[in-house]
C-alpha cells in the first residue's frame, strides 16, 4: 500500500466512526499494516500539509475528525474535508470512465438514466473532490467509441431487470445473416458489452441451446412470468467465450480451430502488446516476426481483424481460413479495378 492509498485508508477508517467516537493509534497501524514512526509521519502529513481536520480525543485515546466546538477551522468537521481527487492507474481510470459514458449513453435522461443517477453521483465522487473537477477529469481524458450501436433504452431495461429477476423474456429478434424476423423466448444468463454495443448471452428455448443476441437486433421485449432456466456461468463462458470474438461458439459442439498467423515484424511491434483471446500462444521470431496461434469457431470476424492488417499478415492455418481472407482481398481489390 502506498502513501496515496493509505491517506484515504486513514481518512475512511475515521469517517467510517459514527457518533464522534475514535480510531486507535493501535488500530490504525494494524488495518495500514506500519510502523509507529510511519503512521505519525502519515498523520502529520494529513494535519500540516493536505489540512485534515484530524485531533487527538485523549479521553477516547482515539483519533477522530474535529468538530466546530473544537476551535479548529473546518466549518462541520470531516463534512467540509476531502482529500484531493486520487489519480487512478490506467486500468482503473478506463473502467471509471467507461462505466460512466456507458450508463449516460444508455438512456439520457430517461427512466434508467433515474435509476443509475445515484451511482453516476458515486463516480463522480470517485473521480474528484467536486461537480467542477469531476468533470474536467471527463473533458481531458477521452475514451472514444467510433461505429457505436445504440440499444432501446426500454428494451435495455426490461432485458437487465429479467436478468436479475431470472424471468424469461420474449423478444421479437432480427437475424441479419438471412434478413428475417423471428421470435424467440430466452432465459438471460448474461449481458456482455463488446466493442460498441451490447449482447445479451441467454438459453433459447426454440433451438435449446445456449445463443448470443446484439441487443440492437431486439425489435420487441417482453418480459415473461415464467422463471428463466438456470445455467452455469462456467457453462456459459464454456459455450460462448471459447473461440476468437463476440460469435465464439463454443468447445463442445466439435467447431473450435485454431488459427495461426504470422506478423510482419512491423506489424508485431502493435500485436505483441495485443491479446486477441486468453488462450493465445505467441512466439516473437529471430527477425522479429510474430507468429500468433489462437481458437475460434466463426471465421467472420477473425477474418475481418487479419484484414484490417493488411500485407502485414498472413493465415498459415488453417487452409480454409486463408482462402476465406484471400478472397475478400480479392473482391476488395475488385472494387478499385480501373481507378
Amino acid at each position: 500500500m502506498d502513501r496515496t492509498e493509505r491517506f484515504y485508508r486513514i481518512e475512511m477508517l475515521i469517517r467510517s466512526r459514527a457518533n464522534g467516537s475514535c480510531v486507535s493509534f493501535t488500530e490504525l497501524m494494524a488495518e495500514l499494516g506500519v510502523s509507529r514512526a510511519t503512521l505519525k509521519r502519515d498523520l502529520e502529513y494529513l494535519r500540516s500539509r493536505m489540512n485534515a481536520p484530524i485531533v487527538y480525543d485523549r479521553l477516547s485515546n482515539g483519533y477522530r475528525f474535529a468538530a466546530a466546538a473544537d476551535g479548529v477551522r473546518a466549518e462541520a468537521g470531516a463534512a467540509a474535508h476531502e482529500l484531493p481527487g486520487l489519480w487512478f492507474s490506467e486500468s482503473e481510470i478506463h473502467a471509471l470512465l467507461t462505466m460512466h459514458q456507458l450508463i449516460q449513453g444508455l438512456d439520457e435522461g430517461g427512466v434508467l438514466a433515474r435509476h443509475l443517477q445515484p451511482l453516476l453521483e458515486r463516480l463522480h465522487g470517485m473521480l474528484g473532490t467536486c461537480e467542477g473537477e469531476a468533470r474536467e477529469l471527463m473533458r481531458r481524458v477521452k475514451i472514444a467509441h467510433p461505429a457505436r450501436r445504440p440499444v432501446v433504452p426500454r428494451h435495455f431495461e426490461l432485458i437487465g431487470s429479467a436478468l436479475t429477476r431470472r424471468q424469461r423474456v420474449r423478444m421479437t429478434y432480427f437475424v441479419r445473416s438471412r434478413q428475417e424476423q423471428t421470435e424467440r423466448v430466452v432465459s438471460p444468463q448474461r449481458l456482455v458489452h463488446y466493442r460498441n454495443t451490447w449482447y445479451l448471452d441467454g438459453w433459447c428455448h426454440a433451438s435449446e441451446g445456449l445463443r448470443r443476441f446484439a441487443l440492437d437486433a431486439v425489435r420487441t421485449v417482453v418480459a415473461l412470468e415464467q422463471r428463466a432456466r438456470d445455467v452455469g456461468l462456467r457453462t456459459v463462458e464454456s459455450e460462448l467465450d471459447a473461440g476468437y470474438g463476440i460469435f465464439a461458439g463454443g468447445a463442445g459442439n466439435g467447431r473450435l480451430q485454431w488459427a495461426v498467423l504470422r506478423f510482419t515484424p512491423e506489424a508485431a511491434q502493435w500485436v505483441a502488446h495485443e491479446q486477441w483471446h486468453p488462450a493465445q500462444e505467441s512466439v516473437l521470431e529471430s527477425d522479429g516476426a510474430l507468429t500468433l496461434r489462437l481458437p475460434y469457431a466463426e471465421a467472420t470476424e477473425l477474418a475481418m481483424d487479419v484484414l484490417r492488417h493488411g500485407e502485414q499478415v498472413r493465415v498459415l492455418k488453417p487452409a480454409s481460413l486463408a482462402a476465406l481472407v484471400a478472397q475478400r482481398l480479392k473482391d476488395a481489390a475488385g472494387q478499385y479495378a480501373g481507378a
